[in-house]
């Protein structure tokens, strides 16, 4: 090869890795996905002009405290025995990678935790999960209260084909929920994905089916917003949201956590026939009726035909009897009679009286002032008057359900039966 011709060849791979950089913006592929990412967004100027991260705690609080205002807007009474299926698109829509790495990894990531916090607010309930692909729904797991079974099966099965059927999926859980007592409430929750359904039949039928068996359906989307869906959940009851974004996309799946509002016809008080099995059989083989196979080790034994389950809580195969522990009961108590929501105080009050105010938080003892010796957001029980710092604000309403100053309080006017 002479001069000339490697010449040419070389101008014409510089030309080709031109084109390249013209089609990519002139960016490099580390440049590119620190662009698609945005990071400076997530920064912000203070007051000397020095750039500092925008305080997420402070955002982080004030959602939760929007969530916390319209939840305790009214004392209505709530559904602690629920019934749930999430059923989740998998059709070729769920390959979109609108949503990092796609729509259906980003799905199963938050939908793992869901079924973690929604089994910590709701010990009594249960879960299944639906699939749908291929235009067929499938039941990938059947109602339960294992968290970890739940997420182990859904992610032995991610795979994306073919087009969604809304009427399958509705058709299939119609046929799992129709069967609870009336004193469950029967609960769907569907991801969808795809722009379109593709069903066998009439779609409003089944809908009216739902509806006629108390079944309230909600509807999360992740691409646009669909009739069909929005009509769903307009007829059940249900809640229709688009996800913006992936932060958008959790908030919304985990406000579907706490127990919703008892439908009018349930919402009557009803005697409800509960066993407490105990924990025996640590070396023993016994047939497990909750998968009809012998298995080693501990298990629970109902009271009333001694037949042997996994796990609690749950429904005894053999007899029907509800079966849970008493732990389980005791954590349903704070949806009866929840805490408070505390006062904000405000900035202004807090600078013109700052000596009145302790400087330290009343749970974790962390001092309350900012930089400067400057005031810093606090929040304060209507009742005790202590002052809290966000987070533990969000720690005592959501996990620890009692406020230490209130029981703080109430301990220390018990009188002590040893004095005098």
């Amino acid at each position: 090869m002479n001069n000339g011709e490697q010449r040419r060849l070389n101008g014409e791979a510089e030309e080709d890795e031109d084109d390249d950089d013209a089609n990519n913006g002139g960016l490099a592929a580390w440049e590119r996905a620190y662009a698609d990412e945005r990071s400076w967004e997530s920064l912000q100027e203070d007051e000397s002009g020095l750039l500092q991260p925008i305080d997420n705690q402070s955002l982080k609080h004030a959602q939760y405290r929007r969530r916390l205002r319209a939840a305790s807007t009214a004392r209505i009474q709530k559904g602690l025995i629920r019934y749930l299926f999430i059923v989740i698109d998998l059709s070729k829509a769920a390959a979109e990678m609108d949503f990092r790495p796609s729509r259906m990894g980003v799905v199963a990531k938050h939908v793992e935790a869901f079924i973690r916090e929604f089994f910590y607010q709701n010990p009594l309930s249960q879960v299944g999960l639906v699939t749908v692909k291929d235009g067929v729904a499938h039941c990938l797991t059947d109602l339960g209260g294992s968290p970890e079974s739940h997420v182990k099966a859904l992610m032995g099965k991610l795979e994306c084909s073919g087009d969604s059927s809304l009427q399958n999926a509705l058709d299939l859980v119609h046929g799992y929920l129709n069967q609870i007592p009336s004193y469950g409430h029967r609960e769907v929750l569907i991801l969808y994905s795809a722009l379109s359904t593709c069903d066998p039949g009439d779609i409003m039928e089944t809908i009216q089916k739902c509806k006629k068996s108390k079944i309230r359906c909600s509807v999360i989307g992740l691409s646009a917003e669909i009739f069909i869906c929005k009509h769903l959940c307009q007829e059940t009851g249900g809640l229709y949201y688009i996800a913006l974004d992936e932060a958008h996309l959790k908030e919304l799946i985990l406000e579907h956590a706490p127990p919703p509002p008892a439908i009018a016809e349930f919402a009557i008080a009803n005697l409800i026939k509960m066993g407490f099995p105990q924990r025996a059989g640590e070396g023993s083989v016994a047939i497990c009726s909750c998968h009809k196979e012998a298995k080693v080790g501990a298990g629970y034994t109902c009271p009333r035909c001694k037949a042997r389950v996994c796990e609690l809580p749950t429904e005894c195969r053999i007899c029907g009897l509800t079966l849970i522990s008493s732990p389980h009961l005791a954590r349903s108590y704070h949806h009866l009679f929840p805490i408070v929501p505390f006062d904000e105080v405000p900035l202004s009050l807090l600078i013109d009286q700052q000596n009145k105010f302790p400087r330290a938080c009343f749970g974790c003892q962390q001092n309350l002032l900012g930089p400067g010796n400057k005031p810093g957001l606090r929040v304060a029980c209507p009742k005790c008057k202590q002052h809290f710092c966000l987070e533990c604000d969000i720690y005592i309403h959501e996990s620890l359900h009692n406020c230490p100053g209130c029981e703080s309080t109430r301990h220390s006017r018990i009188p002590n039966i040893n004095e005098g």
